[in-house]
């Protein structure tokens, strides 16, 4: 039997919606973006690294990750993001001490059914502002990161269902991760990469949006000197419930999703090249939409 939900359901479902970079409720960062060897950071220099985030979705779940059939939801979202970084010579603890930036530049198409009639809305605009801290470190067998970033709301924000680029409050990001190369060649590596997340109250309103937990990495294995290929996924889930929030988002309301797909990744070293892309597709989600990400990101060593 489809599933059918109130018109109650419907709006507090809805009412629940991100301010919508990949459709995230209480989340600055964008699952998927880092995928093989996540963790690992490049040795000293300083570094361009392009993100380009395509996202789609046709699906928003409830609590229980069923379908709201009623909302019938159109999600597109496009996200260019320039990270500068640079690695510097500083040693700390055998590590090496990091600096990065990001802006992110994304356009938002939205269409869905709610109870006072359809939203339907397209913007482009300048997101939220990233700035960092990292410790990294390489040894034969592994690589580690450590970072402390903060998002700031430098982007432009409206209340309620909205597809503007920025969310509207400050985030501190906690960063831990490691890649394990299990061969001495490192022909195959494992990575995971924590991010945690800790909101402030948004701008303007009595509205504390819950922190936010996400792990994403991979498996991979090199083909040759300059091309890996491996799966990648990601896990993001809200760690704590939303103080004030009017639209109920509290308890068991909080949102989460899981994802899986393939990537490829190939590095020119005459060029201090490289380029990875993958796609990920959303096998669960509670609270949010479930869709599919395709990603393609250009690092280049200046």
């Amino acid at each position: 039997m489809k599933y059918q939900p109130s018109y109650a359901l419907l709006g507090a479902a809805v009412m629940a919606m991100p301010q919508l970079l990949q459709a995230q409720p209480t989340a600055h960062y964008v699952p998927g973006i880092e995928g093989l060897k996540a963790a690992t950071l490049p040795p000293p220099g300083i570094y361009l690294r392009d993100y380009n985030v395509y996202y789609q979705s046709g699906t928003l779940n409830d609590s229980q990750g069923n379908s709201i059939g009623a909302a019938d939801p159109k999600a597109i979202i496009y996200a260019n993001v320039p990270r500068l970084l640079w690695i510097t010579d500083m040693s700390l603890f055998g590590g090496s001490i990091g600096f990065d930036a990001l802006l992110p530049l994304q356009y938002t198409s939205l269409r869905v059914n709610t109870p006072g009639g359809q939203f339907n809305e397209g913007a482009f605009g300048v997101g939220d502002l990233f700035g960092e801290v990292t410790w990294s470190s390489h040894s034969a067998h592994w690589d580690f990161a450590l970072g402390y970033g903060i998002w700031a709301p430098t982007g432009e924000n409206s209340p309620g269902l909205s597809t503007d680029a920025g969310l509207g409050y400050w985030t501190h990001m906690l960063t831990a991760g490691a890649t394990f190369y299990p061969d001495a060649g490192k022909k195959w590596s494992i990575s995971a990469l924590n991010r945690y997340e800790i909101s402030t109250q948004k701008d303007g309103t009595e509205s504390r949006p819950g922190n936010a937990w996400t792990i994403e990495g991979g498996i991979s294995r090199a083909l040759s000197q300059t091309v890996d290929l491996g799966v990648v996924g990601y896990y993001q889930m809200q760690t704590s419930a939303s103080a004030g929030d009017p639209t109920g988002n509290l308890g068991a309301n909080r949102d989460k999703v899981a994802a899986i797909g393939p990537e490829i990744g190939v590095f020119y070293p005459s060029y201090t090249l490289g380029w990875s892309l993958r796609y990920l597709y959303e096998f669960m989600s509670d609270n949010r939409l479930q869709g599919h990400t395709v990603a393609l990101t250009i690092t280049k060593r200046f």
